[in-house]
């Protein structure tokens, strides 16, 4: 068995830099084929988000990491930090604010591997 293509590096992934931060996607089905989640990191600089957006195929759980966030779930505000975790359904408008000087670290994964992301503000989303 070769066990390496079931292993992510740190160095590897598909890093998307963003106004507001950056993502870097570890595990995906395109990455990884067949798997059946994504897995990656996300970076929001202080003060900043991520533009609202949803999921139509798949529900997000969002772990801190470090820092603290306003993370937005369609009209409920709620505050999180270091080690909290929040799951957000499918469908589930959706966004992250960085609070604080300190930049907001966090771990997402998605239930497909195939992740879709709708945008709801026009900006764009990676």
């Amino acid at each position: 068995m070769d066990a390496e293509r079931f292993v992510a590096r740190a160095e590897g992934g598909e890093r998307v830099e963003t106004g507001w931060g950056a993502l870097n996607w570890l595990i995906t089905d395109k990455a990884m084929s067949g798997t059946e989640m994504t897995f990656g990191t996300c970076f929001i600089k202080p003060g900043e988000r991520n533009p609202l957006h949803s999921h139509p195929n798949c529900e997000e759980f969002l772990h801190v990491v470090s820092g603290s966030c306003e993370h937005k779930l369609d009209d409920a505000t709620v505050v999180l930090g270091a080690g909290d975790t929040v799951r957000i359904p499918r469908n589930v408008r959706h966004w992250a604010r960085a609070l604080g000087n300190e930049p907001l670290v966090a771990l997402i994964m998605f239930s497909s591997g195939k992740r879709e992301a709708i945008d709801h503000e026009g900006g764009g989303i990676a």
